[in-house]
Parts: C-alpha cells; structure tokens; sequence
C-alpha cells in the first residue's frame, strides 16, 4: 500500500483503457492542511501541522512532509513535536472546511447525480453515465482534480475501477495530487501483490490471524481455500476476505438520504480519571445508540466520538465505518479505537459522547456478507427482551458497577 507520506505513490500513464472503470473515489489531499496553507502560503515547503499546542492537545491533521517525520492524525501533540521539533503549528478552523467540502462536493454533483459522501473530505462517484457528456472515466476524474484546484485552490486525488473497493484503494495509492485507474481485467494483478492490510476488515488482530496461516499479501488469501479461512476468522469474516480478494465487490454508489445523527452524551458530576469505566461507559452508549438506530430502521456510515476535559476543552474525533452498521458492537469498536489514540496517561474527563452519522436506510443494507451476524443476532433478542419488559432488563456485566451519579443527555438531530 502507498505509505501516508505519499511515498509510494502511483499514477496510470496516458491512454490507459478505463472503458470498465467507471466507479471513482474522490479524496481531497491533506485536506485540513491544504485549506490552512491557502492563508499561509510561506509554509507550503514545511511541515505543518493542524491542532492546538498543549499537553493535552493531539493532531488533528498534518502534511506530507510532517508525516515523514512520523506525525499522524490523532498523534499527541507533544509527541508530534519531539518527531519534527520544526513543524508550523496551526489553528483548526472547522467551519471553514465545511465551506470548502461543500464546494467541493458541488463540483461532484456537476458531473453526476451519483455521488456518495464519504465523510468532509471524500466521495464515491459513478460516473457511467456522464461518459457522454465528459469523456472517459479517466478524463472525468482528470476535469475533477482540475475543477477542484481551479475553483478552491485544493488538490485531490482519485482512484478508478469497477467497484468501490479498487477504488479506494486506487485514490490512496495515488496520493498525493494523482490518479490511478485500475481497469476491471487487470483487477486481479492490481490487489494479489498488496498486503493483507489492504482488505477492509484487517485490523491488527485478524493480520495476527492471517500471518499465523502464513498469509502475508492479498493473493495468498484468494488461494487458500475458503473452509480454511471461515474456520480462522469465521463464517461472515472468511467469506467477505475471500470475495474481496477476488476484487468482488457487490456494492453500487447510493445518494445519502437527508443527513441525521443519532448520539447519546454524559456529562459527570466529578471528573473521570479511570479509563476502564470510561470504556464501560462508550459501550453503554454505543448499545443505546445502536438500538435508536434499529428502531428507526436506520444504519450508520460514521461514528463520532466527543470528549471535555476538566478545563472545558473539547476534542472531536470521526471513524468511517467500512459497511453502514447499526450493531453496537460495531459502533463500539470504533469509538473505543478513536478514544484508545486520546486515553492519555492523566486524562481528565467531564463529558463523553458518541454520536453516529451519514445515516441510511436499513432495510436491504446487508449485502454479500454480514460480519456482524453473531452480534446482530444477540442485539435483536436484547431488543425483544427491552421491548417486553423495558429498559435495562438486559445489560453487560460491566455496567453493573456503583458509579456516583451523571447527568445524562441523548438527542436525535434532524
């Protein structure tokens, strides 16, 4: 896989035959740095790094050349100096990217009513039918980088190929300022030398699993028989790693509808210290959220979390989900991921919240395989108990801890 400082960087030659590639993932470069850099010009050749100095502070985003240094999002921020003492520290300045992600995303909407966000800073786009008007799927995702820059100063970079995944995969090998197409008959040679690591779903778990069976690249899972890989990882897991690595990819790009957000917050009465019960207390939240979503016959693509500090600073931080859940378990991991990168030594905690976002509809979102089955299944019978009896009748074990009392506040934004 391309490294995150643009390192391994690849782009397709001219005339490449992108006649099948006609799904691109549109992925604005560095996106918070570059809006800061079109105020800060002098800083284009450093490193740069957005996010507010302090003990507490972490990265919200940095540049090409800080993350060759070893600076990434989430990083602490007193750690991201140690590694590149030179970096230019900027404010983050969160309604101004908004502005420049809607203008960008109009620029999409140009060019096809098929667009799927992704979050501020990415997009799926189908483009199949604007092939007409605006040439090769090539040529578009060529008008789309030169629309972008000309019209907000920003860069992006955009893979091209026969399904989602290729092309996600592609917009981040092509990084930064590139392009990468990836034709349906050279799918299997394009994904087979990649690392394992480049499946969704590999996290650093199932990688220990797959380097146990010997299974290093791509490839050497599309070769090893299926039983085999639903017996390591079971029956959901084994058989969407299978698919994947065949590049088989059943999804098609979906309008969002109407963005809505499901979360629950606490606020504590005595600042937390201990993480364990800051961790109980996500799962808690992620179950309450997860259930409002089943009862709205709702999925998430996005999870949120939020948390203030005993000195009223607020920290926000956004996972994409790589399929649209509503079961908590999922939810929860990622939220427990986000909060692991700030559960510094020391933290002090007043409020902590997860929030699910980019909703959709339910029904008929689980599609070639469910990794979530197990989970979902004990989630709908929690529900049925609840609906029964009432709230509470089933919980983990680790909710049932004397904690001191919080003041608690769930909301449903349309």
């Amino acid at each position: 896989m391309g490294r995150q400082d643009g390192s391994g960087r690849q782009v397709s030659a001219d005339g490449v035959d992108d006649r099948s590639a006609t799904v691109l993932h549109v992925d604005l470069d560095a996106f918070f740095v570059s809006v800061e850099l079109l105020s800060h010009p002098e800083f284009i050749d450093q490193p740069v790094i957005v996010g507010h100095r302090g003990n507490r502070s972490v990265v919200t985003a940095a540049n090409y050349i800080a993350r060759r240094y070893g600076v990434n999002s989430a990083m602490p921020m007193a750690l991201a100096l140690r590694q590149c003492p030179n970096a230019i520290v900027l404010a983050p300045h969160m309604g101004l990217y908004r502005d420049f992600s809607a203008r960008v995303m109009s620029i999409f909407d140009d060019v096809t009513p098929l667009v799927e966000r992704l979050g501020i800073d990415e997009a799926f786009l189908d483009v199949a039918g604007a092939t007409n008007l605006f040439g090769s799927p090539a040529a578009i995702g060529e008008l789309l980088r030169a629309r972008v820059f000309a019209e907000t100063g920003l860069v992006c970079s955009v893979g091209a190929a026969s399904t989602k995944f290729v092309a996600k995969l592609a917009s981040g090998l092509a990084k930064p300022n590139g392009l990468l197409v990836v034709p349906a008959n050279e799918t299997i040679a394009f994904l087979h030398p990649l690392p394992v690591t480049a499946l969704w779903g590999v996290g650093a778990a199932t990688e220990q699993m797959l380097t146990r069976l010997g299974l290093k690249r791509i490839g050497d899972i599309a070769h090893t028989p299926l039983d085999v890989l639903k017996k390591t990882l079971g029956e959901a897991s084994g058989v969407k790693l299978y698919e994947l690595s065949w590049g088989r990819d059943p999804r098609a790009v979906t309008i969002e509808r109407e963005e809505k957000s499901v979360g629950h917050e606490v606020t504590f009465e005595h600042d937390v210290t201990d993480v364990d019960r800051l961790r109980s207390e996500l799962l808690r939240q992620c179950d309450l959220v997860a259930a409002r979503l089943r009862r709205g016959d709702l999925v998430a693509r996005r999870v949120a979390l939020k948390l203030r500090y005993t000195d009223f600073s607020t920290v926000t931080r956004s996972r994409t989900l790589a399929e649209p859940s509503n079961v908590g378990r999922r939810i929860y991991e990622e939220a427990v991921a986000a909060f692991d990168l700030l559960a510094a030594s020391g933290i002090r905690v007043r409020l902590i919240g997860v929030r699910a976002e980019q909703l959709g509809t339910a029904s008929g979102s689980v599609g070639l395989w469910d990794p979530d089955e197990d989970w979902r299944g004990a989630e709908l019978a929690v529900d049925s108990v609840t609906e029964r009896f009432g709230a509470g009748t089933v919980r983990p074990a680790s909710f049932f801890k004397p904690r001191p009392s919080d003041t608690s506040r769930a909301n449903l934004l349309e």
